[in-house]
């Protein structure tokens, strides 16, 4: 079988005692700064409330009351409620447990409803112009998990394979390939899907084109609507890649469907039922269409 050992370093760069530069956090600044620099760009063309000078400012907030807090809350409750019901201080031991990209969603739409009320913004606005850039900071995040080894994907024995020590519980540096590829033969380590890079791919950069395309059509500039589009289009992809992605552990609903799968059902009918509500479905959306 052929097949590729995952042996990435994850620092780039040692720093003093246990800080380091990792590429982990390289990937999450290059999806800020392409948020940064596109909203600003839309900002200067009118197209953005959010004054120009401003847009920083705005990211910084969003990533760790929306992005941050939402996502780990969101992995907590989703996924890790039992070890959260036994010791309450998981919620606080970020390097037990990930980030859940729906609940990411939760606490960005919470933030944005906040920050458009306090200073007086459309928040269909600012949701519509951040939806057109969030699926880079998805992309560059998938890429990292890659490079960390985390997340990995399902069996196969497709040629592009990749084997994760980590499976195994060992890191960079802990290893020799011979003695991986013994493992292989015996039956420790599988080669699996590397759906981190089909989800940086799909999630990621495929959306993120598609939402450059509605952008510039007539139904992308009705108030609303590039949000809950994106909203469909990521929970669609979410559901194909959740195909060859390894479930976590009790991540499964109703046989074999995946609770990630079950989660972004769920927005899909969440998402149809809000369009719907602000008019985005009628075909007199655009003589109706009210601030919100």
């Amino acid at each position: 079988m052929n097949y590729y050992i995952h042996n990435i370093n994850p620092i780039l760069v040692e720093l003093i005692g246990p800080l380091a530069l990792r590429w982990y956090g390289i990937s999450y600044l290059m999806g800020f700064i392409a948020s940064i620099l596109l909203l600003r760009h839309w900002a200067k063309r009118g197209e953005f409330e959010v004054p120009e000078k401003e847009v920083s400012n705005f990211i910084v907030l969003l990533a760790f009351f929306g992005v941050f807090l939402g996502g780990r809350l969101g992995y907590v409750v989703f996924y890790g409620f039992d070890s959260f019901l036994a010791d309450p201080l998981y919620v606080f031991r970020v390097w037990d447990g990930g980030m859940s990209s729906h609940g990411g969603f939760i606490g960005v739409v919470l933030f944005l409803v906040w920050y458009a009320r306090k200073n007086n913004h459309s928040f269909l606005n600012l949701a519509d112009n951040m939806a057109a850039t969030t699926s880079l900071g998805f992309a560059f995040g998938r890429l990292a998990n890659f490079v960390n080894g985390e997340l990995w994907g399902r069996a196969t024995d497709v040629p592009w394979a990749v084997v994760f020590p980590q499976e195994a519980g060992l890191h960079y540096g802990q290893y020799d390939l011979p003695a991986i590829r013994q493992m292989v033969a015996d039956g420790t380590l599988h080669p699996r899907h590397p759906s981190q890079l089909y989800q940086a791919a799909v999630e990621g950069f495929l959306v993120f084109g598609f939402m450059l395309l509605l952008r510039r059509t007539r139904w992308g500039k009705r108030p609303g609507a590039l949000g809950t589009s994106y909203l469909i289009l990521y929970a669609f992809a979410r559901i194909a890649m959740e195909f060859f992605r390894e479930p976590d552990n009790n991540a499964f609903f109703f046989g074999a469907v995946t609770k990630g799968q079950f989660y972004s059902a769920l927005m899909i009918v969440g998402t149809l039922a809000a369009m719907w509500k602000i008019g985005i479905l009628k075909r007199d959306n655009a003589a109706k269409q009210t601030r919100i």
